[in-house]
């Protein structure tokens, strides 16, 4: 099955969210052990030099979007992204400080809480500033409650993805709450919440207070990649020297807020960081002013400064093109105000600026998607006539038929004995040599599901569960793409209880398969323990490792839980295009692959060369 939108029109700043996309996506990690707390943030490290993706359910969702677009439909609302910090919050630990996340809601005319986005958690902290944004649409003509729960993070869940964590298992330090009309119309654009307990009992416990800016996002593919190294930076620790950079930019009412920090080098007081990529929506414009602190990481939450310097992305470009550093200075309290220039200096040692590119422009100037669907037909899949079972699955999805080309497709069944009596791996669900199949149904898991059935009067279903030999197949189908040069981009989907036989094997198959054009998304059906499921996922963090200790060029993987998708109002379909967008811009970047040029310049043609 093919998605070909060769005369598709560029986004605008307004898009439009009918649907509401499961809650599944990465989030950020959880940064409350020393290990976690000293991960950069912010900086582009979900691929090869790459900003992160958006990280709230409200986020655009570029395959949806366009698909709304595209009929018409373009009510008015406004991208906002939300920076969040806090002051004097409740200390939870005995014998360490709070490590403090926050989750921000809207409140539904039906009183109801739906979660826009987390922060990421900052360990050992009572005044913290978070660098991950929550976004949310602004809808002029609506009043749009927000709430926003502050949690200390226990420890027993370090390194755990925020997304991942269960709040009742968190210690609740307060509740803020607003209408959203009311930051967007502050002077600056920020307000200053007092922090309750929750449904609005103050009592008379000060629990801190929450502060929210509001800006709008920016539409630009212009960004910037930068490495930075440091030079006799001063010894702050006898033991221990453990540099990292924390870069906020200044915003109109004067304050700053951060947007990135680097990782922390340890033992180094000549620290060089890993390349770090901002978006335009993080500096604003080269002549924005930025703040970038050097600090000596502590475990404690209590970092020492270092030294700290203003620079605008303009003048980090001169340092590079001079090969100068820039000298940190030290505010001395002592000295009322005057400023200590200190020995240690930052050097720009790569400056680049780069084009990111949209979902919408790779798919508008002729990229396509080839969809392949595998069912388990194992028997611990139980009676398939039971609501519980793959023949029940939600087969709605307009959406994914706006994209569907010409609706020809490979599918497979896995785990099932076929009449010959031998138990197969991978066999196609219409019996034929080749598995392609042509229907002209209005959504193809319809499709699907019915062929599914029909394949039951014929294939038994049996074991073990092996997906080995299905994401083989479809990395195979993708290699041959790449051999003819083909803008061509490939969806596995497997439906399965959720219990794998060959775990080891099928890891070695996806950490080769992370090298290709390809996204596997793994829909678990029953209440079944989905731990494996979760493990291919890599939600942890943790890239997948195969047998002989190579580990995945990136995350190729996204399971979704049926008893989720009915738990919301949502479909599978739906969820696989929440993560497509960022999957595939994630491969298409860290490739440096290019949509045509021809139409990113919005001229008549309808086709153009990467």
């Amino acid at each position: 099955m093919q998605i070909s939108l060769m005369h598709a029109n560029e986004p605008s700043l307004l898009s439009v969210k009918q649907i509401r996309v499961i809650k599944g996506r990465k989030m950020g990690g959880c940064f409350s052990d020393v290990r976690g707390g000293k991960q950069a943030v912010g900086v582009g490290l979900t691929g090869p030099s790459l900003p992160p993706m958006p990280t709230s359910d409200a986020a655009h969702n570029d395959a949806v979007d366009h698909f709304f677009r595209a009929r018409g439909i373009q009510p008015l609302f406004t991208q906002l992204e939300l920076s969040l910090s806090g002051s004097n919050l409740r200390d939870r630990d005995i014998i360490s400080k709070s490590d403090p996340m926050v989750v921000a809601y809207t409140k539904k005319r039906d009183g109801t809480l739906e979660e826009l986005g987390r922060t990421e958690v900052i360990m050992n902290s009572l005044d913290p500033a978070w660098i991950e944004k929550i976004t949310v649409a602004y809808h002029f003509e609506i009043v749009q409650p927000l709430i926003f729960h502050v949690y200390d993070v226990d420890t027993k869940y370090y390194n755990l993805p925020v997304k991942t964590l269960k709040l009742n298992d968190q210690e609740f330090l307060g509740e803020g709450s607003c209408v959203l009309s009311e930051i967007v119309t502050k002077q600056g654009q920020s307000l200053t919440l007092d922090l309750h307990n929750r449904n609005g009992n103050r009592g008379l416990k000060n629990l801190g207070k929450l502060t929210v800016h509001a800006e709008e996002t920016v539409a630009s593919r212009n960004a910037i990649e930068v490495i930075f190294h440091c030079s006799h930076l001063d010894n702050k620790d006898l033991f221990s020297k453990r540099p990292f950079l924390r870069i906020s930019r200044i915003v109109e009412n004067g304050g700053s807020v951060p947007i990135c920090k680097t990782e922390v080098v340890d033992n180094n007081l000549n620290p060089i960081w890993r390349p770090l990529c901002l978006t335009m929506q993080q500096f604003v414009s080269k002549d924005n002013p930025l703040v970038i602190e050097c600090f000596d990481f502590n475990t404690s939450g209590n970092h020492v400064l270092i030294g700290k310097l203003q620079k605008s992305v303009a003048d980090l470009e001169k340092l590079h093109k001079q090969k100068t550093g820039a000298s940190f200075i030290l505010p001395s309290s002592a000295q009322h105000g005057h400023e200590k220039v200190l020995k240690g200096q930052l050097f720009v040692d790569q400056f680049c600026e780069k084009q990111l590119y949209s979902f919408i422009d790779y798919v508008s100037s002729g990229f396509e998607f080839n969809f392949m669907v595998a069912v388990d037909f194992t028997a611990s899949n139980g009676n398939p006539r039971t609501p519980d079972s793959l023949h029940y699955i939600d087969p709605s999805g307009e959406v994914i038929q706006f994209y569907d080309s010409d609706r020809r497709f490979p599918a497979w069944g896995f785990g099932g004995r076929t009449i010959d009596g031998t138990v197969s791996h991978c066999f196609n669900l219409n019996g034929s040599a080749s598995g392609i199949e042509v229907r002209r149904l209005r959504v193809f898991l319809i499709w699907i599901m019915a062929a599914y059935a029909s394949a039951l009067n014929h294939v038994a279903l049996a074991g073990p569960t092996l997906f080995g030999q299905v994401i083989n197949n479809a990395a195979e189908i993708a290699r041959q793409s790449l051999s003819c040069n083909s803008r061509k981009y490939f969806v596995l989907l497997i439906i399965t209880d959720g219990v794998v036989t060959d775990l080891q094997e099928t890891k070695d198959a996806l950490v080769r398969a992370s090298d290709l054009p390809l996204s596997i998304l793994i829909v678990g059906v029953g209440g079944a323990d989905f731990k494996q499921m979760e493990i291919l996922d890599a939600d942890n963090g943790c890239r997948l490792e195969s047998s002989t200790g190579r580990v995945a060029t990136r995350d190729i993987v996204q399971f979704v839980p049926m008893r989720e998708v009915r738990g919301g109002q949502t479909s599978v379909v739906q969820a696989l295009l929440e993560e497509l967008p960022g999957q595939f811009l994630t491969y298409m970047r860290s490739r440096d692959i290019k949509p045509g040029a021809v139409n990113i310049a919005q001229t008549s043609a309808s086709h153009a060369t990467i």
